[in-house]
């Protein structure tokens, strides 16, 4: 069964940073495209980052120059380096697979277009 674990949230001042870290297991996870996506209360669930299978990476405008998606195959493991964060950033941060790269990056994630994600890693941003 596929299943994500995320890690690395917290609490930070403006100007700081975190790194998430996601470890995946029960499925090949260098056969898809990985991603993060976030959720503030109230708010859609939008795609901050993806990276194929051979480490290409995207990211959404807000957070292009900020944050960092890698992935290690042989680790099953992917990561979010964020660096000079705001509190607009401030969210629940999932880890997610899917078949397209375009779709972890969408304004509002559908879930049908997700083959699993994690369970989530709280991140707060004070100013």
């Amino acid at each position: 069964q596929e299943k994500l674990v995320e890690f690395g949230g917290g609490s930070v001042q403006a100007g700081g940073s975190l790194r998430l870290t996601c470890i995946a297991s029960g499925f090949d996870f260098d056969d898809y495209t990985m991603g993060w996506f976030r959720q503030a209360p109230g708010k859609e669930r939008e795609g901050v980052a993806a990276i194929d299978s051979d480490g290409t990476p995207r990211y959404a405008d807000s957070v292009k120059g900020r944050f960092t998606i890698s992935r290690d195959n042989a680790k099953k493991t992917l990561y979010l380096q964020m660096d000079n964060l705001k509190p607009e950033d401030t969210a629940m941060y999932y880890c997610a697979a899917s078949i397209r790269l375009e779709w972890l990056l969408l304004r509002d994630i559908p879930l049908n277009r997700l083959v699993t994600w994690g369970q989530g890693t709280l991140v707060t941003v004070s100013g």
